[in-house]
């Protein structure tokens, strides 16, 4: 919904952004793959088939996030990403506090954005509920 309205490049630093941030926590699971892709298809792009973590660099990744408008889209998404598993996990905590202070957004934007990722993930995982269920004759 809002990963559309990112560049080109803005859209596969954040799918780099994704992933790491999906493996922070040392728990990458199917709930986090499918939000991935999700985001890829939403951005029209190719998941990448190795994310390769020792050469990540949050610092050169965040750089290419010029406008305020783009670097809130970013942080919005990620939220749906750490609250798709429902657990909010020191690592994620610290690296959202690294990407508020290199965009110059507040925590308080960041509680808000916060919740914001936890209510659609919630509404994500029920429609799958929704969709998937069958109907009785």
């Amino acid at each position: 919904m809002l990963l559309m309205q990112l560049e080109t490049k803005e859209k596969f630093s954040f799918l780099q952004l994704a992933h790491y941030l999906a493996r922070i926590d040392k728990n990458f699971g199917e709930k986090e793959e499918e939000i991935i892709l999700e985001y890829c298809s939403e951005m029209g792009i190719d998941n990448i088939d190795i994310f390769d973590e020792d050469n990540f660099c949050l610092e050169e990744v965040l750089n290419d996030f010029k406008s305020k408008k783009s670097q809130k889209i970013v942080l919005l998404e990620l939220m749906i990403l750490i609250h798709i598993d429902n657990n909010f996990d020191i690592n994620e905590k610290e690296f959202i506090k690294n990407i508020c202070d290199k965009f110059d957004i507040s925590l308080e934007d960041a509680d808000d954005f916060s919740q914001w990722g936890k209510s659609v993930a919630m509404l994500y995982q029920v429609a799958k509920i929704f969709i998937n269920e069958k109907k009785e004759a």
